[in-house]
């Protein structure tokens, strides 16, 4: 066998915006990245794949100029790389499709760097899809053609043929061809192309923020200014762009180009975001609370002791079953501890944290709040003892009702912190109003955001520029009574209920839809 040497450095493609875009081997590497060069457009949710304690650094941090950047990207991969590290170059789309991916693996090999090519989804097939353009069709294209637009048209050593390209029988994607677009087109008809073929402009694409224009060749110039698109933006042209108008779908998911502003603390966030950005959304982070263990251990630990002595356990948080078993594994203890003691959960969240836990939970009450477990759990738990594992915040409606009918305990499994940061670019848009809807999934999660606004950021909320969107009846109790209104209000107190709640809120103001 031939001698092997683990890569050191990985060329990753990072696809084309979309984060759900990145392939699994991408994953792969960035969860091994002990540091990584990132593309400027490569979306902030992507890095989070990367370990926590991975450096991050910004291609645009090592030089302003564009022209002065590749050296400095070549001494800092290959720096790290002689010092043992992984370095992850994470590149928008694809490494070797004009992304120098080729230029930077010749100066690895060069250096005796090993060093790995990982492919991405392509910006110019990615603007096709989501612009509803199939970009072969047996009816209209066999044939795809990529061309760089960002070479001068008239330059004597183009590489580029424009009259090959104008006698093209397929499709044509030009990247990097905004700035020069009315070159481009004068270009192609000058050489032959018929003025009147269909031709597109997909700017961002496959990301809350595309914008897709389409015309005759001859007119494309004029109407990408007419409706204000900016680069990036990939060039489509040929037959297959007048399919556009039946199978366009991204651009009508029903929360697209909105901005949704997600405030649980951030290892809870992902699966709210996922769903927002499936239906269009452009979604931010900005959590209220972090959660840590508490401060002393000794109250649960005593408890897990005598869990022989109690008939229920309750859980109200996924965040609250992760702590209790957890600690139970750090105290040497399995499930084979819990005996017979039956389990609550406050709803459906909850339940589907205690089955990765393979426990089916006694009882999820039909309203996921506490009022609604205590209710239905007073007569199945009557003159018995209960263990409540919760936060060391939270309302204590629970106990209290709980307490006229049982024994209960409560113990203290995780502490909440405030963290939100007003420093933070995402705070910056809140402020500014460029932010359409702050989701706010408990009580604790809306007092801490709304008691450390600003006066900009409560003028916003006040005079419906920015909406607020709350997930069951107590949390919006507590909003209103901070002197906030709620524009939407789950049915269903769950992430699927938020979001349905906030897809029906831009369905019912036809502005929104605009």
């Amino acid at each position: 066998m031939a001698d092997y040497d683990e890569p050191l450095v990985y060329l990753v493609g990072a696809g084309p915006g979309h984060p759900d875009l990145l392939t699994i081997r991408a994953m792969h590497c960035l969860a091994r990245a002990d540091l990584v060069l990132y593309d400027r457009l490569v979306p902030a949710r992507i890095l989070d794949y990367a370990p926590v304690p991975a450096k991050r650094i910004c291609v645009t941090e090592l030089a302003a100029c564009h022209r002065d950047r590749g050296s400095k990207i070549h001494e800092t991969m290959i720096a790290a790389a002689r010092q043992g590290k992984r370095v992850v170059r994470l590149k928008g789309g694809d490494p070797f499709l004009f992304g120098r991916g080729g230029e930077e693996a010749e100066v690895l090999r060069q250096n005796g760097i090993p060093y790995e090519i990982v492919p991405g989804v392509t910006a110019g097939i990615a603007a096709g899809i989501f612009a509803g353009i199939p970009l072969t069709h047996r009816h209209f294209s066999s044939a795809v053609a990529l061309v760089t637009g960002h070479e001068d048209p008239d330059k004597e050593d183009s590489l580029v043929d424009w009259s090959v390209l104008a006698r093209f029988p397929g499709t044509l994607i030009f990247y990097m061809g905004f700035a020069r677009l009315p070159e481009i087109v004068q270009s192609l008809i000058d050489h032959g192309k018929d003025a009147a073929t269909p031709a597109a402009m997909v700017q961002l694409a496959s990301t809350a923020q595309q914008q897709t224009v389409d015309a005759p060749l001859k007119d494309l110039p004029a109407s990408v200014e007419a409706a204000g698109l900016s680069a990036p933006a990939i060039l489509l042209i040929g037959s297959v762009v007048s399919l556009r108008s039946r199978l366009a779908w991204f651009e009508k998911r029903p929360l697209f180009g909105k901005r949704v502003l997600v405030t649980r603390p951030r290892h809870q966030a992902l699966d709210l975001v996922r769903r927002l950005e499936n239906l269009g959304a452009a979604t931010a982070v900005l959590p209220v609370v972090d959660v840590r263990e508490p401060k002393d251990w000794g109250p649960v630990d005593r408890a897990i002791a005598a869990l022989a002595g109690y008939q229920w356990l309750i859980f109200t948080s996924t965040n609250g079953v992760h702590a209790f078993f957890r600690r139970l594994r750090e105290t040497s203890r399995d499930l084979r501890t819990l005996g017979t003691i039956q389990i609550a959960a406050i709803g459906p969240g909850t339940a589907d944290a205690l089955r990765q836990f393979h426990l089916e939970p006694d009882l999820v009450p039909p309203q996921y709040h506490s009022e609604g477990l205590a209710q239905a759990l007073a007569s199945k738990a009557a003159g018995q003892r209960i263990l409540l594992a919760r936060a060391d915040r939270g309302r204590d409606v629970l106990a209290e009702e709980l307490s006229r009918v049982a024994t209960v305990d409560s113990i203290v499994v995780y502490s909440q912190i405030d963290v939100l940061d007003r420093n933070s670019e995402v705070f910056q848009c809140l402020r500014h109003g460029e932010v359409d809807f702050v989701t706010l999934t408990s009580s604790n999660i809306a007092k801490g955001f709304l008691n450390y606004l600003d006066d900009a950021c409560k003028d916003k909320i006040k005079s419906g520029v920015v909406q607020l969107v709350s997930i069951s009846p107590v949390t919006s109790s507590g909003i209103q009574k901070l002197g906030f209104p709620v524009a939407a209000e789950a049915n269903e107190f769950t992430m699927n209920g938020i979001v349905e709640a906030l897809v029906k809120l831009v369905r019912s103001q036809p502005e929104l839809l605009a």
